[in-house]
């Protein structure tokens, strides 16, 4: 059993078992969030009157639907700043054996 331990501490595992657990956890939350706080505030400044999903360029007959976009990245952002500082705050980047 110690020989196991030893192997995911100096492999990383818990690490990166820690950051898909929780990435996992909050990304719906963090959609949540995203689509019904952030997205209409964003829009409404964007000038997208159906919410920030909507906002696009329109150049002659074609449409760059850059909103989706910008929803997505958010959402990334969000989840990748929750990840790491649970990790910080839970210490849990302590865990594995440095060589």
């Amino acid at each position: 059993m110690k020989e196991f331990i030893n192997f995911i501490r100096k492999q990383g595992v818990v690490g990166l078992a820690v950051g898909f657990i929780l990435g996992g956890a909050v990304s719906k939350v963090v959609s949540a969030l995203v689509s019904d706080i952030i997205n209409p505030i964003l829009g409404l400044v964007l000038g997208a009157t159906d919410g920030l999903k909507t906002a696009a360029l329109s150049i002659g007959s074609a449409k760059i639907l850059y909103g989706d976009l910008i929803s997505v990245v958010i959402d990334f952002l969000v989840v990748a700043f929750v990840v790491c500082f649970g990790v910080k705050w839970l210490r849990l980047d302590k865990l594995d054996k440095k060589d």
